[in-house]
């Protein structure tokens, strides 16, 4: 064999190989389903499991996932990676490893109860980012905003509707006084009053005899009387109420920075709230999935973050500062909400996602909650649990079915 042929066969072995693994790239690329509902449970499953460590453009803890389906070395290996990268990485995968090394040796979770289907959907979701990137719109400043400069205009005008009124009314005191002395004038100049007018239309004000007359007195022992009776009643309505309770925590940890800047899903730390009775509080091991690379806080440094490390190494728990409490009386589950019903956590918490301390936002009252029942439709769509209730209801009333409705106001619902 001569060298040139040599050389042409190597090339075409080369050619080949290359050929071979593009087309295997594009038939993994295509096997991915891009129908909207693959999508849709793709977003969902990557925002409560991925969303923490991965992005699709940037690094976080882990790399960026966009198109991990074509870097990969197949579909069976994404599969196996995800639901325990440690045995991959154990088993001398060289990829794994390679990975491993990169990224500080930091582990990945676990998702041993993944299926095909679920995986396959995150993938969806990655490569409908990776196909479709998101365009980030430039705001231009304008110092001529017509928004600022109405605005500007309108806060001025009240001012000078305020201010006018005033000037109006202090004219009208005036005029009026002026009325009420050329009147008496007048009326002392006229011939024909008798005594006692006279002593009517000259009386001057007291205002000793005021104060002590009868209607004053009636007036003043009223309202000091309803002023008590509402400060009474106000301070018994408040017994138990803890609506703007807001402690000091062991670690300044912060859900400004993990739940609104990162947009951490409250269910990858709060792990009970889709199927248990309490939302649970994480341990630090949960923490410990971001903060075994991420050393430094956004606002704290590093001191903060030492503190979970030093309650792992002591073997302590975090002590955590309860902030929502109910009555032992009182009945909540939070799967039946969140997971049933389709509750929020903003609904109950506030605005999680802007607070850098966890304050109570709501009331959490026997009253707050039954005007929720009250006010609060059932998702009966698609559901055929309801599809008899929703037809019995309809012949009895023509408003929508609410959880009152659904027996949400009986005693035993919350106080068993």
């Amino acid at each position: 064999m001569t060298r040139k042929s040599l050389t042409a066969r190597i090339l075409k072995t080369f050619a080949f190989t290359a050929l071979l693994a593009f087309n295997f790239a594009g038939v993994f690329a295509q096997s991915i389903p891009t129908d909207d509902a693959n999508i849709s449970n793709g977003k969902s499953l990557f925002d409560a499991n991925c969303k923490a460590c991965h992005s699709v453009e940037n690094k976080l803890v882990g790399p960026a996932l966009k198109n991990v389906y074509d870097r990969t070395p197949s579909v069976e290996w994404i599969f196996s990676f995800v639901r325990n990268s440690q045995k991959v990485i154990k088993g001398g995968d060289e990829y794994a490893v390679a990975l491993y090394n990169e990224y500080n040796k930091t582990e990945m979770t676990s998702f041993d109860s993944f299926s095909d289907e679920e995986i396959l959907d995150i993938l969806s979701f990655i490569k409908n980012e990776t196909d479709n990137p998101a365009v980030v719109e430039v705001a231009v400043a304008d110092s001529g905003d017509a928004s600022q400069n109405n605005e500007a205009v309108s806060s001025t005008y009240l001012n000078v509707i305020v201010v006018g009124l005033i000037v109006v009314l202090a004219l009208i005191f005036v005029v009026l006084i002026l009325i009420t002395t050329v009147l008496t004038k007048y009326v002392n100049n006229k011939d024909g009053l008798d005594d006692i007018d006279k002593e009517v239309v000259n009386q001057s004000f007291s205002l000793g005899a005021t104060l002590t007359s009868k209607p004053f007195m009636f007036l003043a022992v009223f309202l000091f009387t309803a002023i008590v009776f509402k400060v009474v009643i106000n301070g018994l309505f408040s017994v138990g109420v803890q609506m703007g309770y807001q402690p000091t925590q062991p670690i300044a940890f912060s859900h400004q920075i993990h739940a609104g800047q990162y947009e951490i899903d409250c269910n990858y730390c709060h792990t009970g709230v889709m199927k248990s009775k309490n939302a649970n509080i994480p341990s630090p091991n949960i923490c410990m999935n971001c903060h075994s690379a991420i050393t430094k806080g956004t606002n704290t440094g590093e001191d903060e973050i030492k503190k979970i490390y030093a309650a792992i190494e002591n073997d302590q728990p975090i002590e955590w500062v309860r902030i929502h409490n109910l009555p032992d009386l009182s009945y909540f589950n939070h799967s039946q909400h969140v997971n049933v019903g389709g509750v929020e956590c903003q609904t109950c918490h506030g605005p999680i996602e802007e607070m850098d301390v966890v304050k109570q936002q709501s009331l959490l009252t026997m009253g707050w909650c039954v005007d929720c029942h009250r006010n609060t439709e059932l998702n009966t769509k698609d559901n055929k649990y309801y599809d008899k209730l929703v037809e019995l209801h309809k012949e009895d009333s023509d408003k929508a079915l609410t959880v009152e409705d659904n027996g949400g106001l009986e005693c035993a619902k919350c106080h068993y």
